[in-house]
C-alpha cells in the first residue's frame, strides 16, 4: 500500500512542478517581446510591472501557503488549479497595462508559488527516509517542461497568437489536473507517512517541530535564505530579459530556446545525482556547493560572446538548479521537521517568488541605465561569491535540534 501510494505522491508532484511552468519566469519570458509590442512598452517598463506583481504575489503566497497544514493536499490542490485556469484565461485577455500587472500576479501566485508549493510540501511531508530521491524525481517534472515547452512556445509564436496559447493552456488545466490530483492523492491524509512506526521513532519524531515563528527567530534561516534566493532572483533576470541577451550578444532568435535543453538535461542529471547525494550525506552539508555552478555561468556569460557560450551558461545554471530544486524542499525538512513544513515552505516559497521580483526589477532598471549583460554579470557573480563565503563560514551551526 505505501509503495503505491508513494509512487502516486511523485506522480502527483512530478506533474504540478510541470504545470508550475506556466507561472514561471522562464516561460513568461517567452512572450516577453510579443507582450511589449502589443502594448508599446519597454524593457524596463515591463520589468518594473513584473516585479511589483510578483512582489504582491510572494506577500499573498505566505499567508494562503500555509493554508495546506490545514486542509490537506487534495482540497488544497483543487484551489490551486482553479486559480491556475483562470490566470491563465485572463493572461490571454491582456490588452492593456494595468491588466498585464494582474495577469503576471495571477500566474506568479497560483503557477511558480501555489503549484510548486504544493508539489513540495505533499513530497516533503510524506517522504522521510527516502525524501531526497523523492524530491529530486518530483522536480524532473519542472525539467522536462523547461527542456519541452521553450522550443515547442517559440514554434507556436509562429503559426498562432500568444493569446490563443494562453488560452489553450487554461482549458489543459482545468480538465487534466483536477483528474491527475483525484485519483494520485485523493486519499492521502496529513498524517500519510512513507516511513513505519519504528522508523519514525529514530527519524523526524526526534527532531524539534519547529513554527513559523520560531523559524523566524533563527539566525541560521536569513543565512541559507540568503544563498537559496540567489539562483531565482539572478536566473529570473536572466530568463525575463532573454530577449535583450540576444541582443546584446548578437545571438539568433532560437539560441536561447534551444540552450534551455542544456539547462533542462543538466538540471535532470543533477537531480537524479542529488536525491542520492542528500539521502546520504544530508542536504545541510551539500548547501555549500548549491550555488558553484551558478558562480561559474556568470563569468561564462561575462567573458565570451559565441553562441555556443549560451549553452554553456545555461547549463550551468541548469547545474545550481538541480540542486536547489531539491535542497530547497528538503534542507527545511532536516533542520526544522515536517509538523509545519506547509507554513514553514510557504514563507520560504514567498521569499523565493519576492527574490525574482527584485532579480527582475534589478535587471531591468540596470539595462534601462544603459548597463551591459556583461556588467551585470559580473554584479551577479560578486553578490554569489560573498554569500558563498558567508555559508562557508557558519555551514557547522546548520543541524537539526534533536529533543
Amino acid at each position: 500500500m505505501f509503495k503505491n501510494l508513494s509512487l502516486k505522491v511523485i506522480l502527483f508532484g512530478f506533474i504540478f512542478t510541470f504545470f508550475s511552468s506556466f507561472g514561471q519566469s522562464y516561460f513568461i519570458g517567452i512572450f516577453n517581446s510579443s507582450i511589449r509590442a502589443d502594448l508599446s512598452i519597454t524593457h524596463g517598463q515591463f520589468g518594473t510591472i513584473y516585479a511589483l506583481a510578483t512582489l504582491l504575489s510572494s506577500l499573498i503566497l505566505m499567508w494562503v501557503g500555509k493554508k495546506i497544514d490545514d486542509i490537506g493536499s487534495f482540497k488544497f490542490s483543487i484551489f490551486v488549479i482553479i486559480l491556475l485556469s483562470i490566470a491563465c484565461y485572463f493572461f490571454s485577455t491582456i490588452k492593456v497595462v494595468p491588466l498585464l500587472f494582474i495577469g503576471i500576479f495571477l500566474l506568479r501566485l497560483s503557477g511558480q508559488g501555489l503549484m510548486s508549493h504544493t508539489a513540495s510540501t505533499t513530497v516533503s511531508r510524506y517522504f522521510e527516509k527516502t525524501r531526497g530521491k523523492a524530491l529530486s524525481i518530483t522536480w524532473l517534472g519542472l525539467s522536462s517542461a523547461e527542456f519541452i515547452l521553450p522550443v515547442l512556445m517559440v514554434f507556436l509564436l509562429t503559426i498562432t497568437s500568444w493569446q490563443n496559447i494562453w488560452i489553450s493552456i487554461s482549458i489543459l488545466v482545468l480538465i487534466f489536473l483536477p483528474l491527475s490530483s483525484f485519483f494520485l492523492i485523493n486519499k492521502l491524509t496529513l498524517n500519510s507517512r512513507e516511513s513505519s512506526v519504528e522508523d519514525k521513532v529514530i527519524g523526524d519524531n526526534n527532531i524539534k517541530q519547529w513554527t513559523r515563528l520560531e523559524v523566524l527567530k533563527d539566525y541560521r534561516f536569513y543565512i541559507i535564505s540568503l544563498n537559496m534566493l540567489s539562483l531565482p532572483s539572478i536566473a529570473t533576470g536572466v530568463f525575463v530579459y532573454q530577449s535583450f541577451i540576444l541582443t546584446s550578444k548578437n545571438w539568433g532568435p532560437f539560441i536561447m530556446a534551444q540552450s534551455f535543453m542544456a539547462y533542462s538535461v543538466l538540471s535532470v542529471i543533477t537531480l537524479s545525482i542529488s536525491g542520492f547525494l542528500i539521502d546520504k550525506y544530508t542536504s545541510r552539508k551539500l548547501l555549500i556547493y548549491m550555488n558553484i555552478p551558478l558562480f561559474i555561468s556568470a563569468i561564462i556569460l561575462h567573458l565570451f560572446d559565441s553562441p555556443y557560450s549560451s549553452f554553456v551558461f545555461l547549463g550551468l545554471i541548469g547545474i545550481s538548479n538541480g540542486f536547489a530544486n531539491v535542497l530547497g524542499s528538503s534542507t527545511w525538512a532536516e533542520i526544522y521537521g515536517v509538523k509545519y513544513i506547509g507554513a514553514i515552505k510557504a514563507l520560504t516559497a514567498g521569499l523565493m517568488v519576492f527574490a525574482t521580483a527584485v532579480g527582475t526589477a534589478v535587471f531591468g532598471t540596470l539595462i534601462d541605465y544603459g548597463y551591459t549583460i556583461n556588467s551585470i554579470a559580473v554584479f551577479s557573480a560578486i553578490y554569489i561569491a560573498l554569500i558563498v563565503i558567508l555559508l562557508f563560514f557558519f555551514r557547522k551551526k546548520i543541524e537539526p535540534t534533536y529533543i
